[in-house]
């Protein structure tokens, strides 16, 4: 029983992260309709920035700052691509584009990186927060589910009760329109990716000293991201958080069985997979009968 608690708790920081990247994904296709496959490759070109400046003696928190930045401005980048050449571009291309961009992105950050050797990733948060039946519940693991209901909770007020949330929510339904009524649709466009940037950046770069940390290993955390957003539809905030933290858990609790922690990551791909046959069902359904 102590050992599912240990688990359990443990799983915690991944599904904060989990949560926080899949709110990001999410928050990117409501905004300007992109699935957004390089989010994680983009966030952890900023965490990387911020290893590598610890790595040549820069400040702790002076490099998380600078790795923010660095997560936004490559965020920014890649949502030049996507707003300047692909706006009008049907959701399927956007994908497909955002696709060879991961590649991209991947292929150059292991370059930098030196290929697959770990680097060295400090904790922003050590130290535990406090004890729950035995089990140490780390200051990393409530600082992330923190970020990602605050994050969720600021999401939801900013499209919600301000002007230029109202702006953005324009620019999702109808951007022609938008443009033509004055709205910045280009500039608020790269607003929405510079906040993703730095948003996954940061995800990162708490979730980073308990992964692989490699160029290749971070990136390649926008399957569970895209598996969360897939729980909530692309639409619900609340329910990508919520499918985040699951996802986390059922990962870290699989971990726990002999024999079947080797498996743990294949967690995203079966919930991608029950996710879309559960929104078939009606069609399933009707051709039964």
């Amino acid at each position: 029983m102590n050992s599912l608690l240990t688990n359990a708790v443990a799983g915690l920081t991944a599904g904060g992260a989990y949560a926080l990247l899949g709110v990001c994904a999410t928050f990117t296709f409501r905004l300007v309709a992109v699935v957004n496959f390089a989010g994680a490759a983009i966030g952890a070109s900023g965490a990387f920035a911020f290893a590598l400046l610890v790595e040549v003696g820069t400040p702790i928190w002076g490099a998380a700052i600078a790795g923010l930045l660095f997560g936004a401005l490559v965020g920014v980048l890649i949502g030049e691509i996507m707003t300047r050449w692909f706006a009008e571009a049907s959701t399927s291309i956007k994908a497909a584009v955002s696709t060879a961009l991961l590649v991209g992105v991947t292929a150059v950050g292991l370059r930098v990186t030196g290929g697959q050797r770990p680097h060295e990733f400090p904790e922003l948060l050590s130290g535990s927060a406090f004890r729950l039946l035995g089990v140490e519940v780390t200051n990393t693991a409530i600082a992330m589910l923190g970020l990602a209901m605050l994050f969720t909770l600021l999401i939801g007020l900013f499209l919600n009760r301000s002007h230029v949330g109202l702006q953005l929510r324009a620019l999702s339904e109808r951007p022609a329109a938008a443009e033509l009524i004055g709205i910045p649709v280009h500039q608020l466009s790269l607003w929405v990716w510079a906040i993703g940037g730095a948003a996954t950046t940061l995800a990162l770069m708490l979730i980073a000293p308990q992964r692989a940390p490699n160029f290749l290993g971070l990136s390649l955390l926008v399957v569970p991201a895209l598996a969360s957003a897939l729980i909530g539809f692309f639409r619900s905030f609340w329910a990508t958080l919520l499918g985040g933290v699951v996802i986390g858990e059922m990962e870290s609790l699989i971990s726990g069985f002999s024999g079947l922690g080797a498996y743990r990551t294949a967690v995203p791909f079966l919930v991608i997979i029950a996710v879309l046959l559960w929104s078939q069902r009606g069609g399933r359904w009707d051709d039964a009968r």
